[in-house]
């Protein structure tokens, strides 16, 4: 007969090196998600104030209610000077786009560079991640 002393050892190798990868996997993917939630708050925080970006001699009556109309500078300008007073930890965020398309509602979009927390051969050394913002100023 075979001795079979030791060969439980390479399963249980083989089971926490898979162990370690699953952990390392999902908390890199954790932290993408986060991350991009983060950004996307940003954003969303730029757009509203973009949206907010008009004077009240700008305000018409558009039939139904009153419209606020937007210019694509102002809300550029908004947008950048909220990130600018904004503090922030997220890596190399940048205003890629700031205006409004239809004079009604703000549109910003924005950029960040994420880094796992722990880099391995399974995730990528980082991304840039890009999310987009649309906001809209209701009068009642």
């Amino acid at each position: 007969m075979r001795r079979e002393d030791g060969s439980i050892l390479p399963l249980t190798i083989f089971f926490g090196m898979l162990a370690l990868v699953v952990i390392l996997v999902a908390t890199a993917a954790t932290s993408l998600y986060l991350e991009r939630k983060r950004l996307f708050t940003l954003a969303d925080g730029a757009a509203l104030v973009g949206a907010e970006a008009f004077d009240l001699a700008d305000v018409r009556d558009a039939g139904g209610g009153y419209r606020p109309a937007l210019e694509s500078a102002d809300v550029a300008a908004a947008a950048a000077a909220y990130l600018a007073s904004t503090p922030t930890d997220l890596a190399q965020v940048r205003l890629e786009h700031a205006g409004t398309a239809d004079g009604r509602s703000a549109t910003v979009e924005l950029s960040a560079y994420w880094r796992p927390p722990v880099v391995t051969l399974f995730v990528p050394e980082g991304l840039r991640l890009e999310v987009t913002a649309v906001a809209r100023s209701v009068f009642s």
